[in-house]
């Protein structure tokens, strides 16, 4: 399973990580223990999808877990080390297509911040 973080196309395959995870032990969290999680971690870090590509992976699997029909999470830290409360997040369910679409692009180097905002989050609109 594909999963857009921010501007980072990520693979959810099960089988990549190491060492394997055992998914019965996420059972207990609830989505909103899993969206203040990865707000602490991006106050802490707000380029972690680019700079830790596995946390970012894990964190995207605890999401599609939580909510499946999601495919897509954003989260934005206004500096770093700010209070997790001002990491804004949002959550998309996007297309087969799009998400085709943007892994291509991604795989080419060609998915930027604009690119990913102007496809699916519409942040910079005027």
């Amino acid at each position: 399973m594909l999963f857009l973080l921010n501007d980072r196309i990520l693979d959810l395959n099960l089988q990549r990580f190491d060492p394997p995870l055992n998914i019965g032990r996420f059972r207990a969290l609830s989505l909103s223990f899993v969206v203040k999680l990865g707000q602490e971690m991006f106050a802490e870090h707000p380029l972690l999808h680019r700079e830790d590509q596995e946390r970012a992976t894990r964190l995207a699997l605890l999401i599609a877990l939580k909510s499946p029909d999601v495919n897509a999470a954003l989260f934005v830290a206004p500096r770093t080390a700010c209070r997790p409360d001002e990491v804004a997040t949002r959550f998309a369910s996007l297309s087969l297509e799009v998400m085709a679409n943007l892994y291509a692009r991604d795989r080419d180097g060609g998915l930027t911040p604009v690119a990913a905002d102007r496809e699916v989050w519409r942040r910079m609109a005027a």
